[in-house]
């Protein structure tokens, strides 16, 4: 380049400087033109260019629809720079019932689906504006809002709606620019509406009073909100979290259930979701569906999806909650323009913007409003010195050799004033300000006289002869008084604020009438997670603990009933030396208190204990729980739901003999290394444990067959780091097996009610027998009792006890792993000092190591274990 033809044209610049400032230049383009919506009227640059050209155009509700394309066409030529896919695809959006809560756009034709179809080209649909779209436009014709010059300088566009709903709220909106995004919900009008009226009489109001006329988003496809605590993050700081999940119900015929989803999560596509189900299944993530088909139409959505026999459906669809979108979440990111620049807005920050505009709409239509009813008044003042002047005026009229001629003596010439002394001493206190501002001083009333403006003298060379009649004169009067109360109302809504807030009240109140409707989402206000427990079916397992520590679920339906006497099923594959010796029946929803020998409890879900077949160990405990390479689970009790832990007891009893209870409150708060049940001496382990209520009877069983039945009350709760009380005499050699506890009003108040419940005993080698409750009397706590059943050579020393019932199933397990299901009815029932029958045959060298029950639904009998 020439330094001398370009002397000043060479400047040293930095690079960075340089992008630096071009890159804001473009963020900031992309921020406020075309990102962002306007905090005012919630819409972006794009979208309010389609509604002003459809405004242009008078493509209103109810005139007839024009073609797209021609918006698309006035849009991209006058007003947005930009390509017509981009405007159509704002158009489209305007106009679908999925997208917007209240669409500002009408269409005819195809406008796309929610299964992500989409539309027709552009050439094909038809448009036009709904009705709720003329309060967005309302007054624009009436200088309420600025306008701002196009791209090239040649038209002008509004740069904010003067809209009377607050858009940004009831559509929502969602864009992305540099370095910031929005994300704002769509609600429901009449809520908001009630909220800016609260707001209104209370500008104090905390949002926590706003929420209780908004309580949450209202999407255009229903479902629910689960929890308000995202919602009201998001309204206090604008940011905010929400969960949407589907809405559903159930369909039923016999055993066969059918999950019905009638709405889904805002804009999630319909098809995509359907494809996912399917994938679910197919991978086997997701069993117990049967078939998946869409019945939607024009009514609503109806996805229907058939179960299997037997499955329930709740946990199905929980299930699907987890893995499939039938549950997404929804960010808040309240970000809008304020003033021209990005900020992070609140709830109250949206309300207080859009009634502030509001308030300036208002006033500048009253300031409009006013101008012109001053100029027409002062039109009606010359017309009425025309009348009073008529002859002269014509005369004057018909010498002048031109208009502009007669305008000029029209204008020159002082004129009797007539009747407009009257009309203005009829209103002087209230017109003064006629005088003060007219934009000609040498015109208007002086004296007994009137000079005429050139307004005025316009108006009179325009008049029509008609208007020369005395009734017209009279109607120039009426007028004139008409226009002067509506000047003095416009001076008193800009003078006065609470006329401006009442008139803001009236719009809003009225728009809350004509167009409001029912809240669609439902909003659920006590949440709770889904937990594992809700995706797992709910039924009855078997629980075994071998000797070496090896534990899992099985299936109780594996289990067979068998006559007296069978042989049983293999239930482990254990090592030769291993043996089972815990067998618990529950629920998998169960959580079990393990407690060990050494007196120590754990806790421990069954949902985490393996599922495992036959032929398997199951896993080591250890890996379980945090207990010692020393240590034994010796006893493992379910915790049932909705158990009241501060009225019931854990009651334990140890090898020797001692027994203790403790409020099961104190152990509500576990510790992976356990926490101290009983304090121990030397050389004793606690052996069994089980929930009472403070009025139970205990049952403490011998090895040598001894049973000592006493009242619960006898034993004083203590704490859990104690030592308990005797609670029943043994021989040297002999060790307590189990304890049982009875309800003695259940058993002991009616003789033929109790011959109904006995108790059975089962010894080492396979032999047992019921005997009737009643006959084990009641002693004293700290006795040997009395005998339950005869040990002996054949029968081997007592291994285990139980209290049940004609309608119950009783298991049986070796230590070698077998498993007998014996139904109870089979079982003979003989006197307390007898040696029982045979229960189940066992090969040499195995022996029997432990019993459960399997009570029937209608059983009432109270175990508690």
């Amino acid at each position: 380049m020439n330094d001398e033809i370009f002397p000043n044209k060479k400047e040293q610049i930095y690079i960075e400087d340089e992008i630096k400032k071009s890159y804001l230049d473009y963020a900031m383009s992309v921020i406020v033109g075309r990102a962002l919506p306007d905090v005012r009227d919630g819409l972006k640059p794009v979208h309010r260019r389609i509604i002003y050209a459809m405004h242009e155009q008078s493509n209103y509700h109810n005139r007839p629809y024009k073609k797209s394309a021609r918006i698309v066409g006035d849009v991209i030529g006058k007003y947005h720079p930009h390509g017509e896919s981009a405007v159509y695809d704002a158009l489209v959006r305007l106009a679908q019932p999925f997208s917007l809560r209240y669409p500002l756009v009408e269409g005819q034709g195809n406008f796309g689906s929610i299964d992500g179809d989409p539309p027709a080209a552009m050439r094909y649909t038809e448009v036009r504006m709904q009705k709720i779209t003329d309060e967005m436009i309302a007054d624009l014709d009436k200088d309420t809002v600025d306008f701002e010059l196009n791209y090239d300088d040649r038209e002008t566009m509004p740069s904010v709606m003067p809209t009377k709903i607050p858009n940004l709220l009831v559509n929502g909106s969602s864009g992305i620019a540099v370095g910031m995004a929005t994300n704002i919900p769509p609600h429901n009008l009449g809520e908001i509406l009630s909220a800016c009226l609260a707001l209104l009489k209370n500008e104090n109001i905390s949002i926590d009073e706003l929420m209780e006329h908004l309580p949450g988003p209202d999407f255009p496809t229903g479902a629910t909100i689960s929890g308000t605590q995202g919602i009201k993050e998001a309204y206090k700081t604008g940011k905010g979290r929400l969960i949407i999940n589907s809405k559903y119900h159930i369909e039923s015929k016999g055993n066969k259930h059918k999950l019905i989803i009638t709405e889904i999560p805002y804009q999630l596509n319909k098809i995509r979701l359907l494809e996912r189900i399917a994938e679910l299944v197919k991978e086997k993530i997701i069993e117990g569906i049967s078939e998946l088909r869409d019945e939607s139409n024009h009514e609503g959505i109806r996805i229907v999806i058939e179960l299997k026999a037997g499955e329930i459906p709740e946990v199905v669809y929980n299930n699907l909650l987890i893995n499939s979108p039938l549950r997404t979440s929804f960010s808040i990111n309240m970000v809008a323009l304020v003033d021209g620049q990005p900020r992070q807005v609140n709830l109250k920050d949206i309300l207080e913007s859009f009634l502030k505009h509001r308030r300036e709409v208002i006033s500048r239509r009253s300031i409009f409003e006013l101008n012109k009813s001053k100029t027409q008044a002062n039109l009606l003042e010359g017309l009425t010195v025309a009348l009073a002047n008529i002859d002269p005026i014509i005369e004057m009229i018909k010498a002048s050799s031109s208009q502009q001629e007669a305008r000029i003596n029209l204008v020159s010439t002082t004129w009797k004033a007539g009747d407009v002394i009257q009309m203005i001493e009829r209103v002087e206190d209230d017109i003064h300000y006629l005088k003060s501002k007219k934009s000609d001083i040498s015109s208007g009333l002086i004296g007994d006289s009137y000079r005429l403006s050139e307004a005025q003298a316009q108006a009179i060379l325009d008049m029509r002869l008609h208007r020369l009649t005395s009734m017209e004169q009279e109607k120039i009067f009426s007028d004139y008084r008409l226009l002067i109360d509506t000047i003095k109302d416009l001076i008193d809504i800009l003078s006065n604020p609470d006329r401006l807030t009442q008139i803001i009240e009236d719009d809003l109140t009225m728009i809350r009438s004509n167009y409001s409707d029912n809240r669609l989402t439902e909003i659920i206000q006590n949440h709770e997670d889904i937990k594992d427990l809700d995706l797992i079916v709910k039924k009855t397992v078997a629980i075994t603990l071998s000797r070496e520590g090896y534990i899992k679920t099985q299936d109780i339906d594996y289990f067979r009933s068998q006559k007296r006497g069978g042989k049983g099923k293999l239930s482990s594959s254990l090592k030769e030396e291993d043996i089972i010796e815990n067998l618990i029946v529950t629920d998998n929803h169960t959580t079990l208190l393990c407690f060990s020998d050494l007196g120590k409890v754990y806790w421990l879900r069954v949902i985490d204990i393996p599922f495992a077949s036959s032929a398997a160990r199951g896993r080591p405990i250890i890996n379980l729980l945090k207990i010692d390479e020393n240590e034994k689970i010796t006893a493992i009790l379910p915790l049932s739901d909705g158990l009241d832990i501060d009225k019931h007891y854990i009651t334990m009893v140890t090898k020797l003999g001692t027994i203790k209870r403790t409020v099961i409150s104190e152990f509500s708060r576990p510790r992976n290394l356990g926490l101290i049940a009983i304090s121990l001496v030397e050389n004793d382990q606690l052996v069994d444990a089980i929930i009472t209520n403070g009025q139970k009877e205990i049952m403490l069983f011998s090895s040598g067959g001894n049973v000592n039945r006493f009242q619960e009350s006898n034993i004083r709760a203590l704490s859990r780091n104690t030592m308990g009380v005797i609670g029943i005499r043994m021989n040297p050699n002999e060790r307590v097996v189990t304890m049982l506890t009875t309800d003695e009003n259940k058993h002991t108040n009616s003789q033929a009610e109790s011959q109904s419940y006995h108790i059975i005993t089962v010894c080492a080698n396979g032999f047992g027998k019921a005997s009737p409750i009643e006959d084990f009397p009641t002693t004293s706590r700290g006795t040997k009792g009395v005998i339950g059943i005869k040990t002996s050579n054949r029968n081997g020393e007592l291994i285990g006890a139980k209290i049940l019932s004609s309608q119950s199933e009783m298991l049986l397990i070796s230590h070698q792993g077998i498993i007998i299901r014996i139904d109870t009815e089979s079982v003979p029932k003989q006197k307390r000092n007898t040696q029982g029958v045979k229960l189940m045959n066992l090969d040499d060298n195995d022996y029997i190591m432990g019993l459960s029950l399997l009570l029937d639904e209608e059983d009432d009998v109270d175990t508690d274990k």
